[in-house]
Protein backbone atom coordinates (compact mmCIF):
# COMPACT_ATOMS: atom_id res chain seq x y z
CA UNK A 1 0.00 0.00 0.00
CA UNK A 2 1.51 3.37 -1.26
CA UNK A 3 2.26 5.99 2.10
CA UNK A 4 1.04 9.51 0.41
CA UNK A 5 4.31 11.62 2.09
CA UNK A 6 3.46 15.24 0.24
CA UNK A 7 6.09 17.74 -0.79
CA UNK A 8 4.87 20.72 -2.19
CA UNK A 9 6.77 23.00 -5.03
CA UNK A 10 6.38 26.27 -6.64
CA UNK A 11 7.35 24.47 -10.20
CA UNK A 12 7.20 20.56 -10.98
CA UNK A 13 9.24 19.85 -13.95
CA UNK A 14 8.79 16.34 -15.72
CA UNK A 15 11.93 15.60 -17.97
CA UNK A 16 15.65 17.12 -17.72
CA UNK A 17 16.25 17.89 -20.96
CA UNK A 18 17.03 21.03 -22.70
CA UNK A 19 14.38 22.50 -22.38
CA UNK A 20 13.06 21.64 -19.03
CA UNK A 21 16.22 22.23 -17.21
CA UNK A 22 16.11 25.69 -18.73
CA UNK A 23 12.78 26.45 -17.46
CA UNK A 24 14.12 24.78 -13.74
CA UNK A 25 16.55 27.23 -13.49
CA UNK A 26 14.89 29.96 -15.36
CA UNK A 27 12.15 30.01 -12.39
CA UNK A 28 14.98 29.83 -9.79
CA UNK A 29 16.48 32.97 -10.76
CA UNK A 30 12.84 33.84 -9.52
CA UNK A 31 13.23 32.72 -6.21
CA UNK A 32 10.58 29.66 -7.22
CA UNK A 33 11.09 26.14 -5.15
CA UNK A 34 11.46 23.61 -7.72
CA UNK A 35 11.51 19.78 -8.53
CA UNK A 36 12.71 17.80 -11.53
CA UNK A 37 11.68 14.55 -12.59
CA UNK A 38 13.81 12.64 -14.89
CA UNK A 39 14.24 8.53 -14.93
CA UNK A 40 17.10 8.78 -17.07
CA UNK A 41 20.01 11.00 -17.76
CA UNK A 42 20.27 14.85 -17.25
CA UNK A 43 20.22 16.35 -20.70
CA UNK A 44 17.59 14.57 -22.46
CA UNK A 45 18.24 12.63 -25.43
CA UNK A 46 20.23 16.06 -26.87
CA UNK A 47 23.16 15.55 -24.43
CA UNK A 48 22.77 11.99 -24.33
CA UNK A 49 21.75 10.54 -27.74
CA UNK A 50 21.25 13.14 -30.22
CA UNK A 51 23.09 16.61 -30.39
CA UNK A 52 26.38 16.16 -28.53
CA UNK A 53 27.17 12.73 -29.57
CA UNK A 54 25.75 13.23 -33.21
CA UNK A 55 27.73 16.17 -33.62
CA UNK A 56 31.21 14.40 -31.78
CA UNK A 57 30.87 11.57 -34.64
CA UNK A 58 30.14 13.98 -37.11
CA UNK A 59 33.30 15.64 -36.34
CA UNK A 60 35.42 12.22 -36.99
CA UNK A 61 33.38 11.65 -40.42
CA UNK A 62 35.22 15.54 -41.14
CA UNK A 63 38.14 14.47 -40.67
CA UNK A 64 37.97 11.36 -42.30
CA UNK A 65 36.57 13.18 -45.64
CA UNK A 66 39.70 15.53 -45.10
CA UNK A 67 42.09 12.50 -45.06
CA UNK A 68 40.76 10.67 -48.09
CA UNK A 69 41.48 13.58 -50.00
CA UNK A 70 44.21 15.35 -48.56
CA UNK A 71 46.32 14.45 -51.14
CA UNK A 72 45.42 17.09 -53.46
CA UNK A 73 46.94 19.65 -50.95
CA UNK A 74 50.50 17.80 -51.48
CA UNK A 75 49.84 15.12 -48.42
CA UNK A 76 51.44 11.62 -49.14
CA UNK A 77 48.55 8.75 -49.10
CA UNK A 78 49.46 6.32 -46.08
CA UNK A 79 45.63 5.22 -45.49
CA UNK A 80 44.32 5.42 -42.41
CA UNK A 81 42.39 2.91 -39.89
CA UNK A 82 39.72 4.46 -37.70
CA UNK A 83 39.21 2.92 -34.34
CA UNK A 84 34.93 3.44 -33.73
CA UNK A 85 36.22 2.07 -29.90
CA UNK A 86 37.81 5.12 -29.50
CA UNK A 87 35.39 7.31 -31.01
CA UNK A 88 32.35 6.02 -28.83
CA UNK A 89 35.05 6.52 -25.82
CA UNK A 90 35.27 9.67 -26.29
CA UNK A 91 32.37 10.85 -26.96
CA UNK A 92 30.46 8.77 -23.48
CA UNK A 93 33.52 10.53 -21.19
CA UNK A 94 32.47 14.20 -22.68
CA UNK A 95 28.94 13.33 -22.41
CA UNK A 96 29.24 12.27 -18.67
CA UNK A 97 31.54 15.48 -17.99
CA UNK A 98 28.66 17.21 -19.24
CA UNK A 99 26.29 15.06 -16.53
CA UNK A 100 28.12 15.88 -14.15
CA UNK A 101 28.22 19.28 -14.78
CA UNK A 102 24.46 19.17 -14.57
CA UNK A 103 23.82 17.39 -11.51
CA UNK A 104 26.41 20.42 -10.06
CA UNK A 105 24.51 22.94 -11.40
CA UNK A 106 21.31 22.10 -10.20
CA UNK A 107 22.49 21.10 -6.63
CA UNK A 108 24.10 24.54 -6.33
CA UNK A 109 20.68 26.08 -7.17
CA UNK A 110 19.22 23.89 -4.64
CA UNK A 111 16.87 22.28 -7.53
CA UNK A 112 15.69 18.68 -6.19
CA UNK A 113 16.25 15.97 -8.54
CA UNK A 114 14.44 13.22 -8.52
CA UNK A 115 14.82 10.16 -9.97
CA UNK A 116 12.03 8.03 -10.74
CA UNK A 117 8.83 7.25 -12.83
CA UNK A 118 6.27 10.60 -13.03
CA UNK A 119 2.50 9.93 -12.93
CA UNK A 120 -0.33 12.77 -12.33
CA UNK A 121 -2.46 11.74 -9.47
CA UNK A 122 -4.81 15.03 -10.48
CA UNK A 123 -3.96 18.44 -12.08
CA UNK A 124 -1.80 19.39 -9.25
CA UNK A 125 -0.25 15.87 -7.47
CA UNK A 126 2.28 13.66 -9.31
CA UNK A 127 2.87 10.49 -7.95
CA UNK A 128 7.06 9.67 -7.64
CA UNK A 129 7.31 6.39 -5.97
CA UNK A 130 5.49 6.51 -2.96
CA UNK A 131 5.30 10.31 -2.80
CA UNK A 132 3.28 12.24 -3.90
CA UNK A 133 4.79 15.72 -4.93
CA UNK A 134 2.42 19.06 -5.25
CA UNK A 135 3.08 22.09 -7.67
CA UNK A 136 1.02 25.31 -8.76
CA UNK A 137 2.42 24.91 -11.99
CA UNK A 138 3.85 21.71 -13.83
CA UNK A 139 5.75 21.49 -16.82
CA UNK A 140 6.11 18.51 -19.00
CA UNK A 141 9.04 18.36 -20.87
CA UNK A 142 9.76 14.73 -21.29
CA UNK A 143 10.36 14.64 -25.57
CA UNK A 144 9.92 12.24 -27.90
CA UNK A 145 11.72 8.40 -28.01
CA UNK A 146 12.34 6.68 -32.15
CA UNK A 147 9.50 5.85 -33.86
CA UNK A 148 9.80 2.24 -35.42
CA UNK A 149 7.49 0.82 -38.28
CA UNK A 150 4.42 -2.11 -37.65
CA UNK A 151 6.60 -4.90 -39.90
CA UNK A 152 7.89 -8.47 -39.70
CA UNK A 153 11.16 -8.27 -38.00
CA UNK A 154 11.03 -4.76 -36.55
CA UNK A 155 13.32 -5.52 -33.65
CA UNK A 156 16.22 -6.12 -35.97
CA UNK A 157 16.84 -3.00 -36.97
CA UNK A 158 18.42 -0.33 -34.46
CA UNK A 159 17.07 3.28 -33.56
CA UNK A 160 19.35 6.31 -33.59
CA UNK A 161 19.67 5.84 -29.65
CA UNK A 162 21.06 2.45 -30.62
CA UNK A 163 23.45 3.81 -32.67
CA UNK A 164 25.79 5.23 -30.13
CA UNK A 165 26.11 2.21 -28.14
CA UNK A 166 26.97 -0.18 -31.52
CA UNK A 167 30.21 -1.73 -30.45
CA UNK A 168 31.62 -2.08 -34.00
CA UNK A 169 30.82 0.17 -37.48
CA UNK A 170 28.65 -1.73 -39.18
CA UNK A 171 29.77 -2.91 -42.69
CA UNK A 172 26.90 -2.72 -44.74
CA UNK A 173 23.99 -0.65 -43.29
CA UNK A 174 20.18 0.33 -45.09
CA UNK A 175 18.91 3.59 -43.16
CA UNK A 176 15.70 4.05 -43.38
CA UNK A 177 14.16 7.57 -43.90
CA UNK A 178 14.45 10.80 -45.04
CA UNK A 179 14.34 13.69 -42.23
CA UNK A 180 17.32 14.92 -40.26
CA UNK A 181 18.69 11.79 -38.56
CA UNK A 182 18.68 9.96 -41.32
CA UNK A 183 20.48 12.40 -43.35
CA UNK A 184 22.94 13.17 -40.31
CA UNK A 185 23.55 9.44 -39.91
CA UNK A 186 24.13 8.14 -43.15
CA UNK A 187 26.75 11.04 -43.97
CA UNK A 188 28.49 9.84 -40.53
CA UNK A 189 28.61 6.25 -41.12
CA UNK A 190 29.32 6.21 -44.90
CA UNK A 191 32.43 8.52 -44.49
CA UNK A 192 33.85 6.52 -41.44
CA UNK A 193 34.03 3.33 -43.66
CA UNK A 194 30.40 2.04 -44.11
CA UNK A 195 28.93 0.90 -47.46
CA UNK A 196 25.40 2.73 -47.02
CA UNK A 197 22.22 2.72 -48.79
CA UNK A 198 19.38 5.69 -47.71
CA UNK A 199 16.00 3.86 -48.14
CA UNK A 200 13.28 7.14 -48.65
CA UNK A 201 9.49 6.35 -48.54
CA UNK A 202 9.08 9.40 -50.76
CA UNK A 203 10.25 10.73 -53.73
CA UNK A 204 12.93 12.84 -52.27
CA UNK A 205 14.51 13.55 -48.93
CA UNK A 206 14.18 16.80 -46.43
CA UNK A 207 10.60 17.15 -47.76
CA UNK A 208 9.77 20.01 -45.68
CA UNK A 209 12.89 22.12 -46.55
CA UNK A 210 13.14 24.37 -49.69
CA UNK A 211 13.07 22.24 -52.77
CA UNK A 212 16.66 23.75 -53.91
CA UNK A 213 18.10 21.92 -50.77
CA UNK A 214 16.48 18.83 -51.64
CA UNK A 215 17.83 18.57 -54.56
CA UNK A 216 21.73 20.10 -53.44
CA UNK A 217 21.86 17.37 -50.66
CA UNK A 218 20.88 14.17 -52.45
CA UNK A 219 23.40 15.26 -55.19
CA UNK A 220 26.19 15.42 -52.51
CA UNK A 221 24.84 12.43 -50.87
CA UNK A 222 25.29 10.40 -53.72
CA UNK A 223 28.61 11.41 -54.73
CA UNK A 224 30.05 11.04 -51.74
CA UNK A 225 29.03 7.68 -51.97
CA UNK A 226 25.62 7.16 -50.43
CA UNK A 227 23.09 4.76 -52.29
CA UNK A 228 19.74 7.00 -52.14
CA UNK A 229 16.84 5.05 -53.35
CA UNK A 230 13.55 6.73 -53.29
CA UNK A 231 9.68 5.51 -53.36
CA UNK A 232 10.48 2.29 -51.16
CA UNK A 233 8.85 1.18 -48.21
CA UNK A 234 10.39 -1.76 -45.96
CA UNK A 235 8.09 -4.54 -45.86
CA UNK A 236 9.80 -7.01 -43.53
CA UNK A 237 13.60 -7.77 -42.22
CA UNK A 238 14.64 -11.76 -41.79
CA UNK A 239 17.84 -12.51 -39.82
CA UNK A 240 20.08 -15.43 -41.17
CA UNK A 241 22.62 -15.56 -38.38
CA UNK A 242 24.64 -12.02 -38.06
CA UNK A 243 23.24 -10.94 -41.21
CA UNK A 244 19.71 -9.10 -42.28
CA UNK A 245 17.74 -9.79 -45.49
CA UNK A 246 15.12 -6.84 -45.84
CA UNK A 247 12.41 -6.96 -48.16
CA UNK A 248 11.16 -4.09 -49.67
CA UNK A 249 8.19 -3.19 -52.27
CA UNK A 250 10.54 -3.08 -55.09
CA UNK A 251 13.51 -5.13 -54.36
CA UNK A 252 15.31 -7.54 -51.63
CA UNK A 253 18.83 -6.10 -50.16
CA UNK A 254 20.58 -9.10 -48.50
CA UNK A 255 23.82 -9.35 -46.46
CA UNK A 256 23.30 -6.11 -44.26
CA UNK A 257 24.58 -6.04 -41.17
CA UNK A 258 22.01 -3.23 -39.82
CA UNK A 259 19.21 -1.29 -40.54
CA UNK A 260 18.64 1.88 -38.69
CA UNK A 261 15.65 3.08 -38.48
CA UNK A 262 15.27 7.08 -38.74
CA UNK A 263 11.54 7.54 -39.57
CA UNK A 264 10.21 10.20 -37.22
CA UNK A 265 9.70 10.56 -33.17
CA UNK A 266 6.70 9.57 -30.95
CA UNK A 267 5.88 11.64 -27.89
CA UNK A 268 6.61 10.09 -24.18
CA UNK A 269 3.31 10.44 -22.57
CA UNK A 270 2.22 6.75 -22.41
CA UNK A 271 2.87 6.19 -18.63
CA UNK A 272 2.14 9.84 -17.40
CA UNK A 273 -2.04 9.33 -16.87
CA UNK A 274 -2.74 12.33 -18.60
CA UNK A 275 -6.29 11.33 -18.62
CA UNK A 276 -6.40 12.21 -15.25
CA UNK A 277 -6.02 15.64 -16.28
CA UNK A 278 -7.68 18.48 -18.74
CA UNK A 279 -4.52 18.04 -21.09
CA UNK A 280 -5.27 16.99 -24.43
CA UNK A 281 -3.18 15.60 -27.15
CA UNK A 282 -3.42 15.40 -30.87
CA UNK A 283 -3.80 12.21 -32.96
CA UNK A 284 -0.16 11.60 -32.91
CA UNK A 285 -0.32 11.87 -28.88
CA UNK A 286 1.66 15.44 -29.09
CA UNK A 287 0.52 17.59 -26.09
CA UNK A 288 -1.44 20.40 -27.52
CA UNK A 289 -0.87 23.94 -26.27
CA UNK A 290 -1.57 27.33 -27.00
CA UNK A 291 1.05 29.98 -27.13
CA UNK A 292 1.88 30.88 -24.13
CA UNK A 293 2.67 26.44 -24.05
CA UNK A 294 -0.32 26.08 -21.55
CA UNK A 295 -2.40 23.02 -21.89
CA UNK A 296 -6.17 22.92 -21.61
CA UNK A 297 -5.81 22.04 -17.91
CA UNK A 298 -4.29 25.86 -16.59
CA UNK A 299 -1.36 24.67 -14.27
CA UNK A 300 0.05 22.44 -16.45
CA UNK A 301 1.96 23.50 -19.45
CA UNK A 302 4.34 21.43 -21.75
CA UNK A 303 7.29 22.04 -23.66
CA UNK A 304 9.87 20.91 -26.14
CA UNK A 305 9.48 17.88 -28.37
CA UNK A 306 6.64 16.60 -26.47
CA UNK A 307 4.34 19.23 -28.36
CA UNK A 308 5.29 18.33 -31.62
CA UNK A 309 6.27 21.44 -33.00
CA UNK A 310 9.85 22.58 -34.23
CA UNK A 311 11.78 20.17 -32.52
CA UNK A 312 15.16 21.34 -31.74
CA UNK A 313 17.14 21.66 -28.74
CA UNK A 314 17.58 26.15 -29.14
CA UNK A 315 14.01 26.06 -29.51
CA UNK A 316 13.51 23.85 -26.31
CA UNK A 317 15.31 26.14 -24.40
CA UNK A 318 14.13 29.30 -25.45
CA UNK A 319 10.45 27.91 -24.61
CA UNK A 320 11.34 26.94 -21.21
CA UNK A 321 12.65 30.30 -19.97
CA UNK A 322 9.87 32.48 -21.84
CA UNK A 323 7.49 29.98 -19.79
CA UNK A 324 9.10 30.76 -16.25
CA UNK A 325 9.56 34.08 -16.77
CA UNK A 326 5.79 34.41 -17.41
CA UNK A 327 4.93 32.10 -14.83
CA UNK A 328 7.23 33.55 -12.17
CA UNK A 329 8.28 36.73 -13.28
CA UNK A 330 7.06 40.19 -14.53
CA UNK A 331 6.03 38.89 -18.09
CA UNK A 332 2.46 37.62 -17.78
CA UNK A 333 2.19 38.33 -21.73
CA UNK A 334 5.66 36.96 -22.90
CA UNK A 335 5.32 33.99 -25.47
CA UNK A 336 8.07 32.44 -27.94
CA UNK A 337 7.26 32.65 -31.97
CA UNK A 338 7.99 30.13 -33.58
CA UNK A 339 8.82 31.65 -36.41
CA UNK A 340 12.00 32.39 -38.37
CA UNK A 341 13.66 29.52 -36.19
CA UNK A 342 17.74 28.69 -37.91
CA UNK A 343 18.57 24.99 -38.35
CA UNK A 344 21.09 23.43 -39.87
CA UNK A 345 21.52 19.90 -40.62
CA UNK A 346 25.31 18.20 -40.05
CA UNK A 347 25.63 16.22 -43.76
CA UNK A 348 28.43 16.53 -45.70
CA UNK A 349 28.31 19.34 -46.17
CA UNK A 350 26.13 21.27 -43.70
CA UNK A 351 22.91 22.37 -44.48
CA UNK A 352 21.87 25.33 -43.02
CA UNK A 353 17.88 27.21 -43.59
CA UNK A 354 16.16 29.95 -41.84
CA UNK A 355 12.58 31.43 -42.75
CA UNK A 356 10.60 30.56 -45.60
CA UNK A 357 10.61 28.06 -48.51
CA UNK A 358 10.17 29.19 -51.84
CA UNK A 359 7.20 27.17 -52.03
CA UNK A 360 5.77 28.30 -48.55
CA UNK A 361 6.26 32.03 -49.60
CA UNK A 362 4.53 31.52 -53.24
CA UNK A 363 1.97 29.93 -51.59
CA UNK A 364 1.57 32.92 -49.10
CA UNK A 365 2.36 35.84 -51.00
CA UNK A 366 1.99 34.49 -54.78
CA UNK A 367 3.61 36.80 -57.27
CA UNK A 368 5.08 38.94 -54.21
CA UNK A 369 8.19 36.78 -54.14
CA UNK A 370 11.38 37.07 -55.78
CA UNK A 371 14.29 34.39 -55.94
CA UNK A 372 17.96 34.75 -56.09
CA UNK A 373 19.80 31.65 -56.00
CA UNK A 374 23.57 31.10 -57.17
CA UNK A 375 25.04 27.52 -57.41
CA UNK A 376 28.44 26.57 -57.37
CA UNK A 377 31.19 23.88 -57.29
CA UNK A 378 32.92 25.42 -54.06
CA UNK A 379 37.22 25.81 -54.18
CA UNK A 380 37.25 22.77 -51.66
CA UNK A 381 35.77 20.44 -53.88
CA UNK A 382 36.85 21.50 -56.90
CA UNK A 383 40.23 20.85 -55.71
CA UNK A 384 39.12 16.86 -54.81
CA UNK A 385 36.84 16.47 -58.19
CA UNK A 386 33.82 16.54 -56.79
CA UNK A 387 31.21 18.32 -59.10
CA UNK A 388 28.23 18.40 -56.77
CA UNK A 389 27.12 22.53 -56.43
CA UNK A 390 26.79 24.60 -53.51
CA UNK A 391 23.92 26.49 -53.21
CA UNK A 392 22.62 29.94 -51.43
CA UNK A 393 19.16 30.79 -52.25
CA UNK A 394 17.20 33.97 -50.79
CA UNK A 395 13.76 34.39 -51.01
CA UNK A 396 12.38 38.10 -50.58
CA UNK A 397 8.95 39.67 -50.19
CA UNK A 398 7.65 42.75 -51.89
CA UNK A 399 8.99 45.74 -53.70
CA UNK A 400 11.10 46.47 -50.77
CA UNK A 401 12.91 42.73 -51.19
CA UNK A 402 12.21 41.81 -47.65
CA UNK A 403 14.32 38.75 -46.96
CA UNK A 404 11.77 36.27 -45.34
CA UNK A 405 14.01 32.90 -46.28
CA UNK A 406 18.16 31.97 -46.44
CA UNK A 407 19.03 28.24 -47.84
CA UNK A 408 22.52 27.53 -48.19
CA UNK A 409 24.45 23.93 -48.77
CA UNK A 410 27.65 24.22 -48.64
CA UNK A 411 31.47 23.98 -46.07
CA UNK A 412 30.40 26.38 -43.28
CA UNK A 413 26.82 26.54 -43.47
CA UNK A 414 26.35 25.67 -40.04
CA UNK A 415 28.89 28.59 -38.72
CA UNK A 416 27.01 31.65 -41.18
CA UNK A 417 23.56 30.88 -41.31
CA UNK A 418 23.50 32.32 -37.58
CA UNK A 419 24.12 36.20 -38.58
CA UNK A 420 21.73 35.97 -41.36
CA UNK A 421 19.30 34.49 -39.03
CA UNK A 422 19.83 37.90 -37.36
CA UNK A 423 19.42 39.81 -40.07
CA UNK A 424 16.32 38.35 -41.46
CA UNK A 425 14.71 39.18 -37.80
CA UNK A 426 15.91 42.15 -37.96
CA UNK A 427 13.73 42.83 -41.08
CA UNK A 428 16.80 42.89 -43.69
CA UNK A 429 16.38 43.87 -47.48
CA UNK A 430 18.07 42.23 -50.07
CA UNK A 431 19.58 45.91 -50.36
CA UNK A 432 21.27 45.54 -47.27
CA UNK A 433 22.73 42.86 -48.31
CA UNK A 434 24.38 44.44 -51.44
CA UNK A 435 25.28 47.05 -49.74
CA UNK A 436 27.93 44.69 -47.68
CA UNK A 437 31.14 44.48 -48.55
CA UNK A 438 31.94 40.42 -49.27
CA UNK A 439 34.38 38.40 -47.55
CA UNK A 440 36.36 36.52 -50.34
CA UNK A 441 36.92 33.93 -50.84
CA UNK A 442 34.14 32.15 -48.80
CA UNK A 443 30.83 30.70 -49.55
CA UNK A 444 28.93 33.76 -47.73
CA UNK A 445 29.90 36.05 -49.55
CA UNK A 446 27.51 34.58 -52.32
CA UNK A 447 24.68 35.56 -50.06
CA UNK A 448 25.90 39.52 -50.79
CA UNK A 449 26.51 39.36 -54.13
CA UNK A 450 23.50 37.67 -55.75
CA UNK A 451 21.76 39.23 -58.51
Amino acid sequence: MKTESKKEYDLIVIGAGSGGLAAAQRAVEHKQRVAIIEMGQLGGTCVNRGCIPKKIYWYAAEFAYDLKHSDTLGFEAIGFKHNWQALQQTSKQYIEKLNDMYRRNLGQKNIDIITDKASFQNSKEINVGDKVLTAKQIIVACGTTPAVPDIPGVEFGITSDDFFELKNRPNKTIVAGSGYIAIELAGILNALGSDVKLLARKNSILRKFDQSIQSAAIDYLVESGVEVILNTNILAIKKDDSQLLVETDKEDHSSVDAVLWAIGRKPLVADLALEKTKVTRDQNNFILVDQYQTTKDSGIHAIGDVVGNHELTPVAIAAGRVLSDRLFGDKEKEWLEYKNIPTVIFAHPPVGTVGMSEEEARAAYGNKIKTYEANFVSLRHSLIGFTSKALVKLVCLGKEETVIGCHIVGQGADELLQGFAVAIKMGAQKKDLDNTIAIHPTLAEELVTLR
